[in-house]
């Protein structure tokens, strides 16, 4: 699950063990990683990730993972591959999607709320701004209950610079599309002041063409998230991507 291609990427923004650490000898980073993708692309709990397979405890899995997005591993790696794809021509800055997704929460936690698409069942939504083609620029989460439109401008302010190409690097797409739950003439202004066009479905109205289809993309892309959780913020999905347009 992690080919040496990945490994070489994100090795370098994992951060170093102190050189006298206490204790026995920690499980290799490599080995961990390879643990956590397991646990989450199967959707296990962390006990019972199974230990012959050599990658750790659930518990070492668990801990290595959430050292390492304190440190903001993943958004680094995030980032880097958002410029090796820009450098490649495969982000559309023509045009950006805001879309959310529900997704379950049976343990609860910080960012769950009642679900008003699951019969009020404790949940989570991810907020998603993709490029034209799908790939993922910034994702939030925040309880099932909270209102797409309230994070229309953390997402689109929230995407990091992207360099990759000459000039400085790119922040904003040219034009920025949602459907009815992104209707409010505010918004609308906000994202004019940031010299991005907006356009959204209007309720009570039809949607406007070509929305349609830019959300398909959008769904493959949830779907593809929803796989890893929280994991990564969409970097496997741009590493995907990145290992197809150089094949």
């Amino acid at each position: 699950m992690v080919d040496d291609e990945l490994w070489a990427l994100i090795e370098p923004l994992l951060p170093p063990w102190p050189e006298r650490s206490p204790g026995p000898r920690p499980v290799s980073d490599r080995l961990c990683l390879q643990g956590i993708l397991f646990v989450l692309y199967n959707d296990i709990a962390w006990q019972l990730l199974p230990l012959e397979l050599g990658f750790g405890s659930g518990q070492t899995c668990w801990r290595r993972l959430d050292r390492w997005q304190q440190a903001g591993a993943f958004d680094r790696l995030h980032r880097a591959l958002l410029a090796e794809l820009n450098a490649a021509g495969e982000l559309d800055w023509s045009r950006a999607c805001v879309d959310g997704s529900h997704i379950r929460a049976k343990k609860g936690g910080a960012d769950t709320g009642p679900s008003p698409v699951d019969r009020r069942k404790t949940g989570s939504k991810h907020h998603l701004i993709c490029d034209g083609r799908g790939t993922p620029l910034k994702v939030i989460t925040t309880a099932a209950n909270v209102n797409d439109v309230t994070q229309t401008l953390a997402l689109v302010d929230g995407i990091p610079p992207v360099a990759g190409r000459p000039g400085h690097p790119r922040r904003r797409p040219e034009s920025l599309l949602g459907d009815k739950g992104y209707d409010s003439n505010a918004h609308r202004d906000a994202l004019r002041n940031r010299r991005i066009l907006p356009v959204i479905s209007r309720k009570g109205s039809p949607n406007i063409k070509g929305i349609g289809k830019l959300r398909y993309v959008v769904e493959q892309t949830f779907a593809l998230l929803h796989q890893f959780k929280r994991l990564a913020v969409g970097s496997l999905i741009c590493f995907r991507r990145l290992k197809k347009a150089r094949s």
